[in-house]
């Protein structure tokens, strides 16, 4: 469906938990943070129904994000689930890939088609900083793991401060390039100041191309990362959640104030 700047809105991006493993310094405050009651998670069937009233609106494109979503238990069955509905023709997840060796080769079996793995190193002690406590040990097995299972691509996201020739940026380019990855450079974002620009390897931020809508874990649907517009799924329907917030993505964005990354999906 078009907006009404005439872009062509096909792309659903769905966090299925606020809930995270690490504790990233540019997604969660060091004091942690306030999680959703789990009353309020959309359940795994409640998801696949915004999916299919999304197809019947334009959705081909489907992203599976958190918070970490490998941390929410049953994911398999829910990639299960999106896959096999009518109209869906890709279908993804961004992971920090520490618990995806343990999962990588189930999720292709289900149907989940490519993978995006964050990955801001390669230096232990700066992932254990940035991460609050990480292992990237673990992350490279993840990553390794999914390599033999089959995504094409396989895509690695790394955050940067200012620019993709900083030293971590490098290191990271060289081992994708190493690896046959497709890397995609991040600026740290700011979503109350409404910090953002494009991304590097990528078409993320480019606003007059967005073509993405986004759902959270307790049932916002919302038309712009950087906004704090947003429907509640249970309380407007479904089908009008989508009228809605097609009706009302914004040209391009702003800042929120409500929204969080560990809880919108990045």
């Amino acid at each position: 469906m078009l907006d009404k700047f005439n872009r062509d809105i096909n792309y659903l991006r769905i966090s299925v938990t606020d809930r995270c493993n690490l504790r990233c310094r540019y997604c969660m405050p060091e004091k942690g943070i306030t999680l959703f009651d789990h009353a309020e998670i959309l359940s795994y069937e409640e998801i696949t129904e915004v999916v299919k009233t999304g197809v019947k609106f334009g959705i081909e494109k489907i992203r599976i994000t958190g918070g970490e979503p490998l941390v929410r238990k049953g994911l398999i069955n829910l990639v299960s689930m999106i896959s096999r509905i009518d109209g869906i023709k890709d279908l993804s997840m961004t992971t920090n890939a520490v618990l995806l060796d343990g999962y990588a080769a189930e999720l292709a079996k289900a149907g989940l088609k490519r993978i995006n793995i964050s990955l801001d190193t390669l230096d232990a002690e700066t992932y254990k900083t940035l991460t609050r406590g990480g292992d990237l040990t673990q992350a490279l097995k993840g990553i390794e793991v999914a390599k033999n299972a089959g995504f094409a691509p396989v895509k690695i996201n790394c955050v940067i401060k200012k620019s993709s020739e900083e030293k971590d940026a490098r290191e990271v380019k060289k081992f994708c390039e190493k690896n046959g990855f497709q890397i995609r450079f991040i600026r740290w974002m700011n979503l109350e100041n409404g910090d953002f620009s494009a991304v590097e390897g990528g078409d993320g931020g480019n606003c007059t191309q967005c073509n993405r809508l986004r759902l959270t874990a307790n049932g916002i649907l919302k038309p712009c990362l950087f906004s704090d517009i947003g429907f509640n799924i249970r309380e407007t329907g479904i089908e009008q959640a989508f009228l809605k917030v097609i009706e009302n993505k914004p040209e391009c964005g702003t800042f929120s104030k409500k929204g969080k990354f560990y809880n919108i999906g990045g």
